[in-house]
């Protein structure tokens, strides 16, 4: 089915219109401290008519089988166009961080990097982020990588996500 772009969306939302709607897939985990995983993981690019995306993703630890384990990953947060391809993400996680992304819009593609990271005093030592999304054949495709426990930044998480 084509993805049509809806009749109110914000004018300042069209070079992210690409990002709407509701996403599902599947992708891996890795990082020197952890043992590797797989999960499922749903994502939604939503807008109410005002000039930002709400932005809510879940996932699930899945066994080798692709099964659900345990829950994963929550976090939600809004994405701003701020002119000339810049936006600006306000993230929010269950796991007591908070942050503020910059990044850039080029086509199908978006790229992120984290400028603050704040973190409850019980959250895990996590100091910065990267993360880009890009629609790959009508696919959403991302990967994520980041700074943490004391190790340099590099490749955490990728996915794939078809819309629903």
């Amino acid at each position: 089915m084509p993805f049509e772009i809806p009749s109110d969306l914000h004018p300042d939302l069209m070079p992210l219109a690409w990002l709407l709607g509701p996403w599902h897939g599947n992708g891996q985990g890795d990082y020197p401290t952890i043992k590797p995983f797989t999960f499922e993981h749903d994502v939604v690019f939503a807008h109410d008519t005002r000039p930002f995306l709400h932005y809510f993703s879940r996932a699930w630890i899945t066994d080798e089988a692709g099964e659900r384990v345990r829950p994963g990953a929550l976090e939600t947060g809004f994405l701003r166009p701020v002119g000339d391809g810049a936006v600006e993400l306000v993230l929010a996680h269950a796991t007591g961080y908070a942050e503020v992304w910059y990044g850039q819009i080029d086509g199908p593609r978006l790229t992120l990097a984290t400028d603050i990271v704040a973190r409850t005093s019980t959250a895990k030592d996590y100091t910065a982020g990267q993360r880009m999304y890009g629609l790959v054949e009508g696919d959403l495709m991302y990967a994520y990588d980041m700074a943490a426990e004391g190790q340099e930044m590099q490749s955490h998480l990728w996915g794939r996500l078809k819309r629903d």
